[in-house]
């Protein structure tokens, strides 16, 4: 189960995921001390932890290393909401409670989403199919290669 990111990760994080590039150390450094005194040893360790645990991966450029993220913040986002979703011992009334905490803006982002992954049901085996046509005709988004939004998290926030 993913942990959320502590304080000065999540701060770590925020950037590389907003660059959405491989960065070093001292560049995260200097937009860190924008809002705060920070060590270079500091941001390195941060950067070294959230490696070990699997949210970037990084690469050796010289004595130095570039750091990238190995997903998205959505996908961090997700996995933290399904995890806990899980922990309820009564789902439905923990999305209950949830939509009633959404904001107009967050339930129209939900209508939209749940429009983007609708997929038409499959029959149940031994069960034909009510559509005509071949099982492989259908207008429905591939879903096959879609981004796991538990990834996030696999090997990470341990």
């Amino acid at each position: 189960m993913p942990r959320p990111l502590g304080e000065l990760e999540d701060a770590v994080m925020t950037r590389v995921w907003k660059w959405n590039r491989p960065v070093t150390v001292r560049e995260v450094l200097e937009d860190l001390q924008r809002e705060r005194t920070i060590a270079y040893t500091t941001v390195m360790t941060v950067l070294d932890n959230l490696h070990q645990k699997g949210w970037v991966r990084r690469e050796a450029e010289g004595r130095a290393y570039r750091y990238e993220a190995v997903s998205t913040r959505a996908a961090y986002a997700a996995a933290l909401m399904n995890d806990a979703w899980a922990q309820s011992d009564n789902a439905a009334a923990a999305l209950v409670a949830f939509f009633g905490m959404m904001s107009d803006e967050q339930r129209q982002a939900l209508s939209d989403a749940m429009r983007i992954v609708q997929v038409p049901e499959t029959p149940e085996p031994g069960r034909a199919s009510d559509t005509a046509g071949d099982a492989g005709d259908t207008d429905a988004p591939d879903t096959s290669s879609r981004e796991n939004p538990g990834s996030a998290a696999k090997g990470g926030g341990r």
